[in-house]
């Protein structure tokens, strides 16, 4: 099947069930899913912004049954997965206990202050800007409903006539990272445990739990695979990331045991098989995250300055654009 095509809105998977893309996939450009049966409905993810969140929820309502929403699920807790939450209202909301957890901790009122604040934090806020910053609206976010529901491990649901199977498969890209499977349909929604075409990034790991959640996920045997961010896709995306991380982590390890610092590891490991896929600053993140992993010994500022270290090398590669870099 490949990859479906990359096209804003509404994809019709079908026997009442929708992926949303948003091109083109990049910093907080993520998908979201509907399932309709019976009159009953389950969302999986909100957007962005509450705007985004709106627009996404007046296209569902346009599909049959898809005027309501009764249950949301939360696939993991970065705000491009639940920003609009606060739209759906009456609904009940499903995260795991730690998702949940996560998301408690997210202050929107100082999220949205980036906008207007990001000249004050350096080069970090420069990249937060420059990626985020300056294409989401965020001037009506003071608050986010929370979910009203936890689960660990799993969660079996119906929507109507469909069995939905809620799995965490974190720590991962972070705390906890759920999927939402549809056996009878064969559809799975990953969250952000799949970005396809697009370098992932992982907050959380370890890595091993990842290559692990793709494995899972292949296992399952689906038709169609609803990522997180990219197109609507098959299992061969998930196979493809599966060998990213693979090879990411072999590639750090000899440079981590030579005595190379993560800075550097980044960006010497040769990413030219990916260089197609979105986001190629985000090599750093997760080396550091390795290294992190590994027991380096990493400063404070090192943390503190990922988004900064991630905006330098986006520069530095923006610059070898057109000239036979291998990154």
């Amino acid at each position: 099947m490949a990859n479906w095509a990359f096209t804003q809105g509404v994809h019709d998977i079908g026997n009442g069930v929708y992926g949303y893309v948003q091109p083109d996939g990049t910093w907080g450009w993520s998908n979201a899913g509907l399932i309709v049966s019976r009159g009953e409905t389950l969302l999986v993810d909100t957007l962005m912004s509450r705007s985004l969140t709106r627009t996404m929820l007046a296209d569902f309502a346009r599909v049959d049954g898809g005027d309501h929403i009764d249950r949301l699920v939360n696939t993991h807790a970065n705000p491009d997965h639940f920003v609009g939450n606060g739209l759906v209202e009456g609904a009940e909301i499903i995260a795991t206990v730690e998702t949940a957890r996560e998301m408690g901790g997210f202050d929107p009122v100082r999220f949205a202050s980036l906008a207007d604040n990001w000249r004050a934090m350096g080069d970090a806020g420069a990249f937060l800007y420059e990626t985020m910053g300056r294409k989401f609206d965020w001037s009506d976010l003071d608050s986010v409903a929370m979910p009203n529901r936890t689960f660990e491990k799993s969660l079996q649901l119906s929507v109507g006539d469909t069995a939905v199977e809620l799995i965490d498969l974190g720590p991962a890209h972070t705390a906890s990272d759920t999927i939402a499977w549809l056996p009878q349909q064969r559809v799975v929604f990953t969250g952000d445990l799949l970005f396809n075409e697009g370098h992932p990034i992982m907050w959380d790991g370890p890595i091993e739990n990842w290559i692990a959640a793709c494995e899972h996920i292949i296992a399952l045997d689906p038709e169609v695979v609803v990522p997180g961010h990219g197109p609507i896709t098959d299992t061969v995306a998930v196979a493809n990331l599966r060998d990213y991380f693979r090879y990411v982590r072999d590639e750090a390890r000899r440079r981590f045991e030579a005595g190379m610092g993560w800075k550097e590891a980044g960006r010497d490991i040769n990413m030219a098989e990916y260089r197609g896929w979105t986001d190629p600053e985000r090599i750093v993140a997760n080396v550091f995250a390795l290294y992190r992993q590994w027991g380096a010994p990493l400063a404070p500022e090192d943390g503190a300055d990922l988004f900064g270290e991630m905006g330098r090398y986006a520069r530095e590669l923006a610059g070898h654009e057109g000239c036979g870099h291998d990154h």
